[in-house]
C-alpha cells in the first residue's frame, strides 16, 4: 500500500500521477465496524471494476482546526496504526489530506474537482452522513452532480449496534465512561492502546486515549508474549496516569500495547487478593 500525504503544495504533483480508482471517504478514526463496512463496500466495487482502491482521510481532526485548537479531540489511534489496518484490509492507496482552514473553505464543487476527479476517482463510497466542502454543504446526494456525472456514488447505510449508530463519537463516550467491555461490539476487536514502559512508569503514546479512572482487567502485549493482569488509571493534574498492579517483567521494557477487557471497579483502590497474572 502506498501512503500519500496531500497538501496544497504537492497536490498538483499527485494529480498528474493519478490513475482511475474507487475511493472510500471519511475520517476513519478507530476504523470501527461502520468504517469497515464503507471500506469493504469500496473493495467490492473496485473488484467489479478491476480498479485499485484508495482511502482518503484527513488530519488533524476538523474540530480541532476549526476551533483553533480549543476543542480537544481524543483520538482513537494514530495515522500509523490506521495505515497498518488499511494495508491488511487490502487498500492500495491511502491519501491523508492536511486539514486546514483553507481546505475547509473550499466550495463543494472545488473539493470534488481537486481532490476526487483530478485524483482519478470514478466511484466514491462513503457513509450516509459524509459531507464535504465549506460548512459541509456537500453530501452524497449531490456528489455525482458536483462531478458533472463523472463519479458514481455508493452511499453506505448506518451500521447499528445496541440500537445505536456506530460512530467514533459513541466509542469515545464509552471510553470516557470506562465502558471498555462494550467496545468489541463496536470496534470488532478489543480497544487497544500503545504505551511505553521505562521500568518505572507506563506512558500512553500520542493519539491514543486512556479510559476513565478505575481498575481494569487487561492484556499487555510485547511481541508474541501476552500478559493478563490488571491496571489502574488515575486522574492527575496533568492528565491521566497508568500503572500496573504487578511489576512488569524486564523483557517488556519499551513499547507495549494494552488491550482493555473490562472495568473491575471505578475506584482506584485494590486489594492484593484481587491481583492476577498470567503469561501466555
Amino acid at each position: 500500500m502506498e501512503t500519500i500525504y496531500l497538501n496544497r503544495e504537492n497536490l498538483a504533483e499527485w494529480q498528474e500521477k493519478a490513475t482511475p480508482c474507487v475511493m472510500a471517504l471519511g475520517f476513519f478514526d478507530g476504523l470501527h465496524n461502520g468504517h469497515r463496512e464503507v471500506i469493504n463496500t469500496a473493495l467490492r466495487k473496485a473488484k467489479e471494476k478491476d480498479l485499485p482502491v484508495a482511502v482518503m482521510s484527513f488530519f488533524p481532526h476538523p474540530k480541532s482546526v476549526l476551533s483553533d485548537g480549543k476543542v480537544q479531540v481524543d483520538y482513537l489511534m494514530p495515522l500509523s496504526e490506521k495505515e497498518k489496518i488499511l494495508q491488511v484490509l487490502g487498500v492500495n492507496i491511502f491519501y491523508i489530506v492536511e486539514f486546514t482552514k483553507e481546505f475547509a473553505a473550499l466550495p463543494p464543487e472545488q473539493y470534488v474537482a481537486k481532490y476526487l476527479i483530478n485524483l482519478g476517482v470514478v466511484h466514491a463510497v462513503a457513509g450516509f452522513d459524509f459531507s464535504y466542502g465549506f460548512k459541509g454543504a456537500g453530501n452524497l446526494d449531490r456528489l455525482k452532480d458536483d462531478s458533472g456525472g463523472i463519479i458514481e456514488v455508493t452511499k453506505v447505510d448506518k451500521v447499528v449496534c445496541r440500537g445505536e449508530k456506530i460512530s467514533s463519537t459513541c466509542i469515545r463516550e464509552r471510553i470516557s465512561n470506562g465502558l471498555v467491555e462494550e467496545l468489541p461490539d463496536f470496534l470488532g476487536r478489543f480497544y487497544e492502546v500503545e504505551c511505553n514502559w521505562d521500568g518505572h512508569s507506563i506512558n500512553n503514546l500520542p493519539f491514543f486515549t486512556l479510559p476513565a479512572a478505575g481498575h481494569y482487567a487487561v492484556t499487555i502485549n510485547k511481541g508474541s508474549v501476552s500478559l493478563m493482569t490488571e491496571v489502574i488509571v488515575s486522574d492527575e493534574e496533568k492528565g491521566k496516569s497508568l500503572r500496573s498492579i504487578i511489576e512488569l517483567p524486564p523483557f517488556m521494557l519499551g513499547k507495549i500495547s494494552i488491550q482493555w477487557h473490562f472495568r473491575i471497579q471505578k475506584e482506584s483502590t485494590i486489594s492484593q487478593s484481587n491481583r492476577f497474572i498470567s503469561i501466555i
